[in-house]
């Protein structure tokens, strides 16, 4: 069931309410996963007491000492975000992203990361994101409230139509399930070591090929990798190191 894959991050949430109030938002909509990244007092009488009707969703809350914890086994990772950048990657309008999100759920775990009140999400925590969700505001006014940014992407998931799309998606959706977040991040760091072998970015600079890995991991987050294709391409990156081996002896 879609909606089961479906799982609603709060990072660092400072205030009790705002967590009692989007648990009430997300069963609204029909959801129950919510996860806490090292919320600031959890749990409390005030959080339950915002939660009102949803106290099922708030008992059964995930607590996580960190996002890498929070996502290790999910396929897709959405961040939310009103600020924009150039690290930030692929950025969709919130309507947009949930006809994706529901696709990938539908045989996918997905996980979407709100960030804190005063700061949301890190760079470092965006660039985990396969996409970057945004929520139109006026400009007079364009700072959403926690609890309200988790009501409006829960509903646009509840509202978007859920048909099988054609494309890469939906074909990626009739195959065996995609790679979990720990899986590509292990894959993330041969591709690391692999570039330095070869010297790839090194007449830039660190920076570069940090900007390459960067890249690599958007490309991969945005769209998902099956199981097999990691295996595929750590495949290439070991036989790409036993040919360098073969070649300059002992490179390590």
């Amino acid at each position: 069931m879609v909606k089961d894959n479906i799982s609603f991050i709060l990072v660092e949430p400072k205030d009790a309410g705002n967590i009692g109030s989007a648990a009430r938002a997300i069963k609204n909509m029909g959801f129950s996963k919510l996860g806490l990244v090292n919320p600031v007092s959890f749990p409390t009488m005030t959080s339950f007491a915002l939660a009102h009707g949803a106290e099922d969703v708030l008992a059964s809350a995930t607590v996580y000492t960190s996002v890498d914890e929070a996502v290790k086994d999910v396929a897709l990772v959405v961040g939310t975000t009103r600020r924009l950048g150039k690290i930030r990657g692929v950025l969709l309008h919130v309507k947009e992203a949930a006809s994706i999100i529901n696709s990938v759920g539908r045989h996918d775990r997905v996980a979407i990361l709100f960030g804190r009140e005063d700061k949301g999400l890190s760079n470092e925590e965006l660039l985990r994101c396969g996409y970057i969700v945004k929520i139109p505001t006026d400009t007079a006014q364009p700072s959403l409230n926690l609890a309200q940014a988790v009501l409006l992407t829960a509903y646009e998931l509840f509202g978007a139509d859920m048909p099988q799309t054609e494309g890469y998606l939906s074909n990626q959706a009739n195959q065996t399930g995609l790679a979990t977040q720990e899986e590509t991040k292990q894959l993330y760091v041969h591709f690391q070591k692999t570039l330095k072998l070869l010297d790839f970015g090194a007449r830039g600079s660190e920076d570069l090929r940090a900007s390459i890995l960067r890249n690599i991991r958007r490309i991969f987050g945005r769209f998902g990798l099956f199981h097999w294709e990691v295996n595929m391409l750590h495949g290439i990156c070991t036989q790409i190191e036993k040919k360098l081996k073969e070649r300059y002896g002992n490179y390590e």
